[in-house]
């Protein structure tokens, strides 16, 4: 049992916290983010702030669907190929053209694919079932009402809701709001984040290594995890094991920055820098019941800017990031969508799990199989197999052992 503290009684030992607790306080941080007005152009990745309705029809007139004839179905009504229609063209009609004539009984305008509809005519026919004719055509066959026609407001009416609130405006999503006139969009600014890199053994990859020396390479995953999460991130590198340094270089960001997230230096040994200067300033240091990431720390740093520690080994530092930060990043931001997707999926192999902590462990789906194959052993370090990895498996607290064949929830990373 635990008290009120968290501490189980008979052992002395701090309780851990619930992966599900600490991501509700990480979320906590987080409030949404203000609106603003941005071109088209500027607005990939963000979220839409407010549902946006189509002034005009789209198409927005009626059209072709091919290059070839606009004529009045009746006309053709006994084509063939072994009995042609003779009909006189009397206009060309590319895409563009705003004075259409009329098509009068009897007679065709040639038409380019995307061209207004002229009134009069109630179809077209493909060039290739024709001789391309430009004075006079002979046609080859007979169409229907409304063939190769694309009719106005048949995508979307007027009024139509086109995208709503929340939707991550992609390609699609912009190609149809500039479809619709829209020149700007409202859309939540995206979560500014401050990737903050300690270590004195850190160097920049690149240089030559020294006896004690590695290559940092978790400020660089977490930003680029930020940016791919629609966050900014501005990264700040090579920060020495020194508390004083350590204030001296959050200092000029912190009126920019919404998010100051920091890997290493919150564990129980010396030298544990981030701790150290973030102890007594509003975050608070836990160990939540996970494997990997099983220490973290989150708070508001001098009641101003959301801090979230995660561990320094780099698998444990993204597997905290995709469970903690990247739906607080995504909630914040406006998107509806916050979750990775979770598939159901068949092992491969066999594994073991610690009791009493969730583990999550690296693999790769199979979506034409729903099979998953272990990536790398479970160690913390072993950064490698997370590269190779598209998926995440969430072994539950309960569960010690799992056989081949066994049914797992994946997290896609892809």
């Amino acid at each position: 049992m635990t008290d009120d503290l968290g501490v189980s009684h008979g052992t002395g030992t701090p309780a851990l916290t619930a992966v599900a607790d600490h991501q509700s306080k990480v979320a906590a941080l987080l409030p949404r983010t203000p609106v603003l007005a941005k071109p088209l152009a500027d607005c990939l990745g963000h979220a839409l702030a407010a549902d946006l309705a189509t002034p005009i029809p789209l198409p927005p007139f009626d059209n072709s669907a091919m290059d070839g004839y606009a004529v009045r179905s009746v006309d053709l009504a006994d084509a063939s190929e072994q009995h042609p229609v003779k009909l006189p063209v009397h206009e060309d009609i590319p895409a563009g053209r705003v004075d259409v004539s009329p098509l009068q009984p009897g007679s065709a305008h040639r038409i380019m694919t995307g061209a207004q509809l002229p009134p009069g005519a109630d179809a077209v026919i493909p060039v290739e079932r024709t001789d391309g004719g430009t004075e006079q055509v002979r046609l080859f066959a007979s169409v229907q009402p409304g063939a190769h026609v694309r009719r106005s407001g048949e995508d979307v009416a007027v009024g139509e809701t086109v995208l709503t609130a929340g939707t991550t405006l992609g390609p699609a999503q912009l190609a149809v709001a500039a479809a619709v006139g829209a020149a700007n969009l409202s859309v939540h600014q995206p979560v500014r984040v401050l990737v903050l890199s300690t270590g004195s053994e850190l160097v920049e990859p690149g240089t030559d290594l020294r006896p004690g020396q590695i290559y940092e390479s978790n400020g660089l995953m977490l930003a680029a995890a930020v940016r791919e999460a629609g966050g900014t991130a501005t990264l700040l590198r090579f920060v020495p094991d020194d508390v004083e340094a350590f204030h001296a270089a959050l200092a000029p960001h912190l009126d920019s920055t919404d998010l100051l997230i920091t890997s290493g230096g919150v564990s129980a040994g010396a030298y544990e820098v981030v701790k150290d200067a973030l102890s007594g300033t509003g975050v608070e240091f836990t160990k939540v019941a996970m494997q990997p990431g099983m220490p973290q720390g989150c708070g508001r740093y001098r009641d101003r800017v959301a801090v979230v520690t995660l561990p320094g080994n780099p698998v444990s530092s993204m597997v905290s990031f995709e469970v903690f930060v990247r739906p607080a990043l995504r909630a914040a931001a406006g998107h509806r969508s916050i979750q990775r997707p979770v598939r159901q999926a068949a092992l491969i192999e066999s594994l073991t799990a610690p009791a009493g902590r969730r583990q999550y462990r690296r693999g790769r789906f199979d979506p034409a199989t729903a099979t998953v194959t272990l990536q790398g052993a479970p160690g913390s370090h072993l950064l490698a197999g997370l590269a190779r990895a598209n998926c995440l498996l969430e072994i539950p607290e309960d569960v010690t052992e799992l056989a081949a064949g066994s049914t797992v929830d994946v997290m896609l990373l892809d």
